[in-house]
């Protein structure tokens, strides 16, 4: 099978069942399967007269839309390589990719339009740039790439689209075909593209529908952008296999509106947006004297009925995944009857590995793995923690165009993800962090900077930090632990009307004096040894990732950090 067939097979037999919920002009809207097929047909058209043809690369290079699925199926669809991009990268990034996989067109959105111009003139193998939600007029010009309308090149190929020699018909694929290069988010440095193909990630889809227990009545609420591979496999390919409905929703701010008027069955989002959600719940919470009482006394999940209610009262489940979550966090939506479960997956193995299963949860693990995928642990420690190898029909072919980087990870049919971990006595797995992120101490002890970061998290002066290795000057071997913390500031406004205002200085003490207590529960050696304390915020992924080759330890050359 391929995605292409899997469109097919369902725009055949229920073609008018809802693929498709959207908001438009203040209107909720759907598309059926029928309908996306054939609008994936004016794509597959559309191109085609643009003269790619399969094996071609084609970028797509816009927010979250009801038009980057019929995109994605139409370039498919003609045999050609989709390859989604992060709307939020600078130009130098998207740039790079296009030059790394040689792009020879691009679907866009208006407001990214004039950057594509800039970037036509540097790139050889770009020759055409569709642009989406804007008129003929509005339309860039550049001598190095043709510039076209969505609009008006569709109404071009309405015409052939609907005849019986469409492009898309025409096309012949193969389950080993590939289907996407999707590019790693590039936290630890530049973005490799992982090539992946149709049948990566159709049996990575099997795996997580029996997982999750997926039905054709489910209704998914998409949040996560689709160019990033949890979203993309979960919120694209898996509903059209598995027959069910995806509500886009609208925007990061109306999340909780959006959800009560489409009454959504499952939520898959990334830690931060679970965290958030909580605290407005916590407020709501504590703001409501019943509400309080009955949380604070074990009838949490009385309450929970009412947030759930408010959230289109259909939620059946919540996945996690793309970062590790708290633990609090999942004790707390446990609480108020709202199942979450943690998973773990990666980019190149299309990408999910493990599920907490719905039945038998266990917090602090990622879950067991998913039918067809295998796990070892390679050259485990006394503990048992070495790095997370993974093998099956789910792994990518390799990177493209990089096989040096390819035979580095992938030895023996084994992918290296460069994760530590270990499988408890259930055989779940449990995540230590990353192989790279790794600290040896001047003792050769391993420190795990997550155990760290975790430990610190449960302050609630703390927004977020990093437990990072650094050396003072004369150090010869091994690391000394360091520690980046960013305070929460809305704690502390909302402490203002009780303790006054407070310095930026008492803010830091403040910080200071409790991540020690938290960090008590630590072994010596685990502690950090210094811990700076910074004002703005990390910078992340678009999947909330913090970019950790950013950031250093201070030694020296301004004022020196706290010692602890």
């Amino acid at each position: 099978m391929t995605i292409k067939t899997c469109l097919n097979s369902v725009a055949d037999e229920s073609p008018t069942a809802i693929a498709l919920k959207y908001k438009k002009e203040g209107v909720w809207r759907t598309i059926s399967f029928g309908e996306l097929r054939e609008r994936a047909w004016h794509v597959s058209e559309i191109l085609a007269g643009l003269g790619v043809k399969a094996g071609d690369r084609v970028a797509i290079f816009r927010e979250n839309s009801p038009e980057w699925f019929e995109i994605y199926h139409g370039i498919i669809g003609l045999g050609a390589i989709a390859v989604p991009v992060d709307a939020k990268l600078r130009e130098q990034e998207v740039g790079y990719i296009f030059h790394d996989c040689g792009v020879k067109a691009v679907f866009c959105s208006a407001p990214l339009s004039e950057m594509m111009a800039e970037l036509s003139a540097r790139l050889s193998d770009l020759e055409s740039v569709v642009v989406l939600d804007s008129g003929i007029d509005d339309i860039p010009e550049s001598d190095d790439a043709e510039f076209y309308s969505y609009e008006y090149l569709w109404a071009d190929a309405s015409e052939t689209a609907k005849s019986d020699a469409r492009a898309f018909d025409r096309a012949t694929l193969d389950s080993s075909s590939i289907a996407s290069l999707i590019y790693t988010s590039g936290t630890t440095g530049r973005p490799k593209g992982a090539t992946l193909t149709h049948d990566n990630f159709l049996v990575n889809v099997s795996g997580i529908e029996k997982a999750i227990d997926v039905h054709s009545t489910d209704n998914f609420m998409l949040v996560l952008p689709l160019h990033h591979s949890f979203a993309f496999t979960c919120m694209l390919v898996l509903p059209v296999h598995a027959r069910c409905q995806v509500s886009i929703v609208h925007s990061l701010r109306t999340i909780a509106a959006d959800m009560a008027a489409t009454s959504p069955t499952v939520l898959l989002a990334v830690p931060l947006l679970l965290e958030k959600m909580l605290s407005r719940v916590m407020v709501g919470i504590e703001e409501n004297k019943p509400a309080k009482f009955m949380y604070r006394f074990g009838l949490g999940k009385l309450v929970g009925r009412r947030v759930k209610q408010g959230l289109g009262g259909a939620l059946r489940l919540v996945v996690s995944g793309a970062a590790p979550i708290s633990p609090s966090t999942l004790r707390a939506w446990s609480r108020l009857g709202i199942p979450i479960v943690e998973g773990y997956g990666i980019t190149e193995t299309a990408p999910v590995l493990c599920v907490n299963p719905l039945h038998a949860p266990r917090i602090g693990t990622v879950g067991l793995p998913i039918d067809d995928v295998q796990l070892k642990i390679h050259e485990p420690r006394e503990d048992g923690t070495g790095e997370i190898l993974a093998r099956g029909p789910n792994v990518m072919q390799g990177y493209y165009n990089n096989p040096e980087a390819t035979a580095k990870v992938l030895v023996d049919g084994w992918y290296h993800t460069g994760d530590l971990g270990y499988f408890d006595e259930k055989g779940y797995l449990v995540i230590n962090g990353r192989k790279k992120s790794l600290i040896v101490n001047r003792e050769g002890k391993n420190i795990y900077p997550e155990e760290i970061e975790r430990q610190v998290m449960e302050s609630k002066y703390v927004l977020e930090c990093l437990a990072l290795g650094y050396r003072e000057p004369n150090d010869g071997v091994g690391e000394r632990v360091g520690l980046i913390v960013v305070p929460d500031l809305e704690v502390f406004d909302a402490l203002e009307d009780v303790e006054g205002r407070l310095s930026d200085d008492g803010i830091e003490t403040r910080v200071r004096n409790d991540v020690r207590e938290k960090l008590m529960a630590l072994s010596d050696y685990k502690r950090p040894r210094r811990i700076e304390i910074r004002f703005n915020a990390f910078e992340r992924t678009t999947t909330q990732k913090i970019k950790r080759y950013l950031y250093a330890i201070n030694t020296g050359g301004c004022k020196a950090p706290e010692e602890v």
